[in-house]
């Protein structure tokens, strides 16, 4: 389990079950390459970023919050509980941060920061979330492909409807 499966989760059950089964299609998505282009900027010009724990990647971490750095907002919801989860896998190791969503772009306009803190009521969704993936992924077949707007611009694109 890890962060990007729950952002799939949210985002397209479908994504997450291949990603889950680790078929990767994401490197040759130029939308993936310009994302890892951003991380890598922000990572060059400041302090406590891109830290690995267990099997999550931070973006970065401070005294105050761990910050998810996002290319952008089209998927918040997605975004905000990759966040949370993050959040969540923190506080069981004792660390307790708020957590703060930047969008670089936010539909091409000027920067976007959301700011989260973790609840109960989000520790126990996320644990849900957590056994509703991991049974997802154990499933024999793959989900069907549901075609959403967002879809073009997903790596999964072709393998899903072409």
């Amino acid at each position: 389990m890890n962060g990007t499966l729950m952002n799939y989760y949210i985002h397209c059950k479908r994504q997450c079950y291949l990603h889950g089964n680790r078929l990767n299609l994401e490197d040759n998505s130029e939308e993936v390459k310009i994302g890892k282009a951003i991380h890598e900027e922000k990572a060059d010009k400041s302090a406590g970023t891109e830290i690995a724990i267990d099997n999550i990647k931070l973006d970065k971490l401070t005294s105050e919050y761990l910050t998810e750095i996002k290319k952008s907002d089209a998927d918040e919801e997605a975004c905000k509980w990759q966040l949370l989860y993050y959040l969540w896998v923190l506080k069981q190791k004792g660390i307790i941060r708020k957590g703060k969503l930047e969008f670089v772009e936010k539909n091409k306009q000027n920067k976007k920061t959301m700011i989260y803190e973790l609840t109960e009521a989000d520790e126990r969704q996320i644990e849900q979330y957590v056994k509703e993936i991991e049974c997802l992924i154990r499933q024999n077949e793959v989900p069907l492909a549901v075609k959403k707007k967002h879809c073009s611009k997903c790596a999964y694109y072709e393998y899903c409807f072409i």
